[in-house]
C-alpha cells in the first residue's frame, strides 16, 4: 500500500482518539485512572511543575482524585483523553498528558496538559511520551493538525515544543486565565500538520537513539 493510499484509507475513518494503552522502550502512557492518584500525587510535589500549569500544586491525594474526576468527566463527554505518564523501568507514574480539543469534524486535536515529575524531565519520557501519542494521532487516527501551547513566557517550555519540531504559529494575546489565582495568559502556539508528520518522527526517533 503506498503512502497516498494510506492517507486516504485513514482518512475514510471515523476520528475518534480513544482512551488506549501507548507503550514505548521508556515510556508507557496508560488510560488515566483513581488507580493512578497516589502516583501521581508523589510525583507532582515540587511546585516549580505547576509554575505555569492551570491548576496548583496538589495538597493531598484526595485532590488528585478530584483532578482525575474531573478529567475523566471531561473524557466521557468526548472532549478529551487523558492518561498516566509511567516510567517503564519502575513502573512510577511520574506525570500526566491528554488529547484535547479533539475537533473531530476536522481530524484535529491538542496535545495539552503535560505535566513531568522533576526528576524525568531531561530524560526519555517526554520524547517518547510525544512520539507516541503524534504517530497514533496521526498514523491511528489519520490527523491532519496536532497543536501544542503554552504561556508566552514559558520559555522553557517554548524550546521543548520547538525541539520536537513543532512550528511556532504566533502569540494568542488575553488567552486565558487561571480560576485558582486569575492570572490573565497569552499563548504561544505551535501546530504540527499530517505533511510534516513523516520528518517530525524521524527528528524524535534520532533524538531517542541518541
Amino acid at each position: 500500500m503506498t503512502r497516498r493510499t494510506n492517507k486516504a484509507a485513514l482518512m475514510q475513518k471515523q476520528f475518534h482518539p480513544q482512551p488506549v494503552v501507548l507503550e514505548g522502550r521508556h515510556v508507557r502512557l496508560e488510560p488515566l485512572s483513581l488507580a493512578h492518584a497516589p502516583g501521581l500525587f508523589a510525583s507532582a510535589q515540587d511546585e516549580t511543575i505547576w509554575r505555569w500549569m492551570p491548576a496548583p500544586m496538589f495538597p493531598s491525594v484526595a485532590s488528585v482524585e478530584t483532578w482525575i474526576a474531573e478529567a475523566l468527566q471531561d473524557q466521557s463527554t468526548g472532549a478529551s483523553v487523558a492518561f498516566a505518564t509511567v516510567r517503564v523501568s519502575d513502573g512510577k507514574a511520574v506525570g500526566s498528558t491528554r488529547f484535547l480539543d479533539i475537533r473531530r469534524p476536522h481530524r484535529a486535536l491538542e496535545i495539552g496538559w503535560t505535566w513531568i515529575a522533576t526528576e524525568a524531565q531531561r530524560t526519555a519520557v517526554n520524547t517518547e511520551a510525544k512520539l507516541l501519542m503524534l504517530r497514533y494521532a496521526f498514523e491511528n487516527q489519520g490527523a491532519i493538525r496536532v497543536q501544542l501551547k503554552t504561556d508566552e513566557k514559558n520559555e522553557k517550555s517554548r524550546r521543548a515544543i520547538g525541539r520536537l519540531g513543532a512550528v511556532f504559529e504566533g502569540i494568542l494575546r488575553n488567552y486565558q486565565t487561571r480560576a485558582h489565582d486569575g492570572y490573565v495568559r497569552n499563548t504561544a502556539m505551535f501546530s504540527i500538520t499530517d505533511a510534516e508528520w513523516l520528518a517530525v518522527k524521524a527528528g524524535l526517533e534520532a533524538k531517542l537513539a541518541r
